[in-house]
């Protein structure tokens, strides 16, 4: 479906991502894993077209990744992207306006699972309901991949039960989705590939349930072992 061959993106001196090369297929929910700084957040972005690789390519169902075939991509950023006049009915038209696929009653819906009212201006959400948000607009999409970059970061332990199981709801058979983060513990639950960038490189990828029959490891213990400490500090902030 979306794969990236031999990507690299570097920033003067410094590189970001060092030729990665790999295939999302549709039906998976992935755990791209690493601490931060690995990497991920780029290669997310250049897989929309907000950041351009220094070289390599994208390609969506074997033709390169376009404005068109963009459209087919949900993507959430860590970072806050909405005005601060918005409150989050105003969120909901925006994204209305501007994908063909997004569902408003599904996104209503999802407001309330994530305890949210559309009345409520963005800028007195915490950074916890304001993720909550980011969460709750992005899969009110039908896209065909999603890529949510730290998801959880900022919201409580409980809540993380509720936006876990809503993505899962959302991600039907002929949809990929790729979520981001260093709680390795928290993602374990949902994915089944795993998907390990170290210092900008691709250093493993495979199927939970391989890694744990043909190597008798689970992905924290392979987090571990790939990071060593820095794994240890992601697994205590879960």
């Amino acid at each position: 479906m979306l794969e990236c061959n031999e990507i690299t993106k570097s920033y003067g001196k410094k590189l970001a991502v060092d030729h990665v090369t790999m295939k999302l297929e549709p039906g998976h929910i992935y755990a791209m894993l690493g601490p931060n700084g690995s990497g991920k957040t780029t290669l997310m972005k250049m897989a929309v077209g907000l950041v351009k690789p220094s070289s390599g390519e994208f390609t969506y169902q074997g033709n390169p990744v376009d404005k068109e075939s963009r459209r087919a991509i949900a993507y959430m950023s860590t970072e806050p992207y909405f005005y601060s006049w918005m409150t989050a009915s105003d969120v909901g038209k925006y994204y209305r306006d501007f994908f063909a696929d997004f569902s408003m009653e599904r996104y209503l819906y999802l407001l309330e699972r994530m305890e949210l009212t559309p009345d409520m201006k963005t800028k007195t959400l915490s950074s916890g309901m304001m993720a909550k948000l980011k969460i709750a607009v992005t899969m009110a999409r039908k896209a065909k991949v999603y890529l949510l970059d730290e998801p959880l970061n900022g919201i409580d332990l409980l809540a993380r039960d509720v936006i876990l199981q809503s993505v899962i709801e959302e991600c039907t058979p002929d949809a990929a989705l790729v979520i981001s983060s260093h709680l390795v513990d928290e993602l374990v639950r949902i994915v089944d590939t795993a998907i390990f960038i170290k210092e900008g490189r691709l250093v493993l990828m495979g199927e939970v349930e391989d890694f744990r029959t043909q190597m008798g490891k689970s992905v924290v213990d392979l987090y571990r072992e790939i990071y060593g400490h820095t794994g240890a500090e992601a697994e205590s902030e879960v």
